[in-house]
């Protein structure tokens, strides 16, 4: 199986590539602790990068608990896959009722054109996750 810094190293060179659609997600955890948001988050990402047409994702969390994940496909057809995939429904459906409660979710889609920066640090500080497309955490 390989490693997150594998799996991000190939979105980073997928995303180099090709224009891409973006679906960003922004959303407030209601509850602070992780209760199994940590290893959802990876299985999902893992899940995220076998799908065909996935390009790559980034995400960030504050510590008021408002975060944003930004996912890059290579079409329409693929970011829908993704959102009927089972086991992602699953895990949506369990995110509302244990870790985002009432908050409300705000979803976008727009085409990526163009991307510019400079390589970063693979992980932050605290050994969360560096999104792959940040010129720096």
């Amino acid at each position: 199986m390989p490693s997150l810094d594998d799996l991000r190293d190939r979105s980073r060179a997928r995303l180099a590539a090709r224009p891409a659609l973006l679906r960003r997600g922004l959303h407030r955890r209601a509850d602070p602790g992780d209760n199994g948001y940590g290893e959802t988050d990876e299985r999902l990402y893992r899940l995220a990068a076998d799908q065909p047409g996935f390009l790559g994702v980034d995400a960030a969390r504050g510590a008021g608990g408002l975060g944003i994940t930004v996912s890059y496909w290579r079409d329409e057809d693929s970011i829908a896959a993704w959102r009927n995939h089972a086991e992602h429904t699953l895990a949506r459906a369990h995110g509302r009722e244990h870790w985002y409660g009432p908050s409300p979710s705000v979803l976008h889609s727009a085409l990526l054109t163009r991307k510019w920066g400079s390589p970063g640090p693979t992980s932050a500080p605290g050994g969360r996750r560096c999104p792959s497309t940040w010129a720096g955490c």
